[in-house]
């Protein structure tokens, strides 16, 4: 596919967005997570990627129908107008630049392991921290195509562990036969086990949506959204389940559930040695491929709403490379705020606020974009689509159960991010009106 310089992401880095939004640092613990639920965790990333590639069709055909910049933004401004776009997407704003403190507080902890003064000396990993952010941020700011071959690279380096662990227990399977996998007993299954290992799961798949913000950066993005939103989503469900279902079902939960390192010590039970540096190498890397992918969208948001009206004109304004420089500064600035607000924090607590922050407003922009097809749907705005239709519902069920599987503590975050963008709105929309009275 041509790559014009003005939108210069095409298929595969819009493909490797996708997946290296999605494959952050948590598939390299999300077995130590799972392992209490034995069989119940199978079931739920069952139900998870059913979920998710029911939300990434949403997904592809709304960037179909509407190929703008914003991604949730834009489609819950088409459907609904324009208060409930921006409230989406001021609390879907927030939540990524919160998550881009997560995602680095993530790398430099894996990095610990081989400096372990970031995880003792709370000062120098916050400075780490700080300069790790402000790094993939300037890896942005030199263009989005930058951008996007770190992203190609990152996401590359990170599938090396998980392939191979996935190839162990492709091997193990067929060495040792099925008498070694974890004997599956129905009397365990449980409703409240399978929807607590499906919002650990999701919480795995978060970012499915990215490709669908910066549209103005994307080559044929009617065509090419679409398609990277699907194929990375199956791509890395795929990835998920042969890794999670290796570790899980080929290791005793004893040894999972006091690990720290869950990949690493599946590969020792299996005799392959210690591991855990190379594997906190390639964890350390998966998470600032992440990071730098959700830096892209920090800045994308911001500069959509701007063009859109929505938010101060100063946040749209690009650099000769096309990049919203200015909401990139912004919102790394508030990221740094942040980090240094909660460097007396162990790095696991400080991670653990932020992911929980983080997460909550992307659960309300899901329920409102598969709301807004249907919204859409019956407004002759999209083509009626009996399919279409059922996969919304099917989507928008989907993202309300998994509000009810996180627990209150998530969708209260949620509700105070939404809220606490009301103000802007209302400033927004008074120094709209008031703007034409002063130029007459």
């Amino acid at each position: 596919m041509k790559v014009s310089a003005s939108r210069p992401l095409g298929l595969w880095m819009c493909t490797a967005l996708v997946v290296g939004n999605t494959i952050g640092s948590g598939v390299f613990m999300l077995p130590s997570a799972l392992a209490p639920y034995g069989w119940n965790a199978m079931i739920g990333w069952g139900l998870t990627i059913a979920g998710t590639l029911c939300l990434a069709y949403v997904f592809s055909r709304l960037s179909r129908a509407f190929p703008r910049a914003g991604g949730p933004f834009a489609y819950t401004e088409e459907a609904f107008g324009k208060a409930p776009g921006f409230l989406i997407a001021w609390s879907y704003w927030i939540s990524v630049w919160v998550a881009n403190a997560a995602v680095a507080i993530a790398a430099v902890s894996y990095a610990s392991v081989f400096i372990p003064g970031l995880a003792s000396t709370p000062g120098l990993a916050a400075l780490t921290t700080i300069a790790v952010v402000w790094l993939a941020t300037a890896i942005n700011a030199l263009g989005a195509r930058s951008a996007g071959w770190t992203q190609v690279v990152t996401t590359v380096l990170k599938l090396v562990p998980l392939v191979a662990v996935a190839g162990l227990a492709l091997h193990v399977l067929l060495t040792k036969g099925a008498g070694v996998v974890a004997p599956f007993q129905a009397s365990t299954l449980s409703g409240g086990g399978i929807t607590a290992a499906a919002s650990l799961t999701l919480w795995a798949l978060l970012g499915i949506e990215t490709a669908s913000i910066p549209a103005d950066k994307i080559t044929d993005p009617a065509r090419t959204i679409p398609r990277a939103t699907l194929v990375g989503t199956a791509f890395t469900g795929a990835i998920y389940v042969l890794v999670s279902a290796g570790v899980l079902l080929l290791t005793p939960v004893a040894v999972l559930k006091a690990s720290n390192a869950p990949l690493a010590d599946f590969m020792a039970y299996h005799g392959l040695g210690d591991l855990r540096a190379p594997l906190a190498a390639f964890a350390s890397i998966s998470a600032l491929g992440a990071l730098n992918g959700w830096v892209l969208i920090q800045g994308e948001m911001p500069a959509a709403m701007a063009h859109d009206g929505v938010f101060p004109a100063w946040f749209g304004k690009l650099s000769k490379r096309g990049v919203p420089v200015r909401a990139h500064l912004v919102s790394s600035g508030l990221c740094t705020v942040l980090v240094a607000m909660n460097y007396a924090k162990s790095l696991a607590d400080a991670f653990t606020f932020m992911a929980l922050l983080a997460t909550a407003a992307t659960l309300f922009a899901y329920l409102a974009c598969s709301l807004a097809v249907l919204r859409l749907q019956a407004s002759k705005k999209m083509a009626a689509d009996r399919a279409l239709t059922v996969i919304a519902s099917l989507a928008a069920l989907y993202s309300a159960w998994t509000f009810y599987g996180a627990g209150w503590s998530p969708t209260l975050w949620g509700l105070v991010l939404l809220v606490a963008g009301l103000p802007v709105y209302l400033f927004m929309t008074r120094a709209a009106k008031v703007a034409p009275e002063t130029l007459a």
